[in-house]
């Protein structure tokens, strides 16, 4: 049994402002004209993901969520959830003519001295958080781009720094408040009676519930050693030989980190990449470049893991999306950047002034990484399965205007589509897992965590949500009623 949904049935909508109004809730609604929902509007990362609500509610606790949950349900309004707002497609954290709930007030940071646990609101960004836990010598395994919210990376399971000593952000999750979708505040962990509800949130996303606190563990990190090399297009070849090399030695080091772009910059003066800033002013970097980061957490400065690509000669030292999970072979490392480069002409050709920027993104997935998560009690993603060394490959196409998107975003998925035939038709070239937080609105990361997971995690939606008020009345994000078993 389903719930009837509507989004712009204006009765409806009047009855739930009144409700709203009963609850003493009607201060937190913002109404199209009004300055701060145009701020709030204006604040997605992505134009992409721009739409309009007929209002933006935003509640300063779980019991104002857990009355607005209630007060949506009962007028069977359609409703959104935002955190951070980085998802970069439209309709997933907003909702044309609906109600988006902003938990922009949600974004406490407490850390608890005692235990090194520290309360993360899910609006938090990880810039703050950082920059709290500094105060007390500890860090998190958070995101590695400051501006991006704490909720939607953590439900999505979250690429980290420490992945290959901590697992997954979600890894290092022991908790979650919740509020379900009859109005319920719950805590869930891995020993009380919502056990299957904590691992299911483990890169489930927004299916079960709306998170309104995370716990995580905390820990020492003094120092970190990194930055940024940008390479001339003559050494793409030996790049993706040393990444090929690099990753499945990443278990011998696992404090060592490579994200390596094969990138074109267009007239973009400056690249910004997981908080590092790289000024681009010669004709040179303003072609198809080739950019390694380079993170070691262990604070060893040239580690010996990045003796081959520290080899190779740099020029310097120093957002649509499409994400599949590779073999480690450079055969299909070269085929992305040939395709990478075809793409760039193309849209030389389409976007006359050249006012784009693309990115092929290429990090180690070793498969220690699934196994440091399954020793922390695993997740639901099912990379503890994952049967070969690999690499996380992303497509990404910026463009400046709506016009433009129309043109570039068929050829971001031509471009993905080509990549994941030609690495099937190698043997074991292409591995099952799609990572949610890169994956485009085409794609279906749920199914992509195996059968059996796929299972859990409909059993748990249908328990906790058995009206599919998360499924229907919240239609955004990727939806395990959409996955087929």
């Amino acid at each position: 049994m389903s719930t009837a949904a509507t989004t712009s049935n204006k009765p409806a909508r009047n009855h739930t402002f009144e409700l709203l109004a009963k609850a003493h809730l009607q201060n937190e609604i913002l109404l199209p004209g009004d300055e701060k929902y145009k701020e709030r509007q204006d604040s997605f990362w992505s134009l992409y993901s721009k739409v309009e609500p007929a209002c933006i509610l935003r509640p300063a606790s779980a019991n104002e969520v857990a009355t607005i949950v209630k007060t949506l349900v009962t007028t069977g309004q359609q409703f959104a959830i935002r955190s951070g707002g980085h998802t970069v497609w439209k309709g997933a954290n907003n909702i044309q003519g609906g109600i988006t709930i902003d938990l922009q007030f949600l974004s406490w940071i407490k850390f608890n001295k005692a235990t090194d646990i520290v309360d993360l609101g899910p609006s938090a960004h990880w810039k703050d958080v950082y920059a709290e836990l500094k105060k007390y010598g500890r860090i998190v395994a958070g995101g590695r781009n400051g501006k991006v919210g704490v909720g939607g990376l953590l439900l999505g399971g979250g690429k980290t720094f420490f992945t290959g000593s901590r697992g997954f952000a979600c890894d290092d999750v022991v908790a979650y408040e919740v509020v379900l979708a009859d109005g319920r505040i719950v805590t869930a962990d891995a020993n009380n009676e919502y056990q299957d509800l904590f691992l299911a949130l483990k890169g489930g996303s927004n299916n079960f519930g709306i998170v309104t606190n995370f716990k995580m563990r905390s820990f020492v990190c003094e120092k970190i050693w990194g930055g940024l090399r940008i390479l001339s297009k003559d050494n793409t070849g030996a790049a993706l030989q040393a990444l090929e090399e690099f990753t499945p030695r990443v278990s011998e080091d696992v404090d060592s980190n490579l994200l390596l772009f094969i990138a074109y910059m267009g007239e973009y003066v400056t690249f910004l990449t997981y908080e590092f800033t790289a000024d681009l002013d010669s004709p040179e970097q303003k072609d198809v470049v080739v950019i390694e980061a380079l993170v070691q957490v262990g604070a060893v400065e040239n580690a010996p893991a990045y003796n081959k690509m520290l080899s190779i000669p740099s020029v310097m030292d120093i957002n649509c999306f499409y994400t599949l999970s590779l073999k480690n072979d450079v055969r299909i490392f070269t085929k992305a950047v040939e395709l990478h480069n075809q793409v760039v002409e193309d849209l030389k050709t389409l976007v006359p002034d050249g006012n784009f920027l693309t990115e092929c993104l290429f990090q180690p997935l070793p498969k220690i990484f699934g196994q440091r998560s399954a020793e922390l009690g695993g997740n639901i993603m099912g990379l503890s399965e994952q049967p070969a060394d690999g690499v996380l490959w992303v497509a990404i196409v910026i463009v400046k205007t709506p016009e433009q998107e129309k043109v570039a975003y068929p050829k971001l998925q031509a471009w993905g589509e080509a990549v994941r035939a030609f690495a099937a038709s190698i043997e074991n070239g292409l591995l099952p897992w799609v990572y949610m937080n890169y994956a485009d609105k085409s794609q279906q990361p749920l199914a992509s965590y195996g059968l059996e997971n796929v299972k859990k995690m409909k059993e748990v939606a249908a328990k906790y949500d058995p009206k599919e008020v998360f499924q229907k009345l919240c239609p955004g994000g990727f939806k395990i009623s959409d996955v087929k078993l």
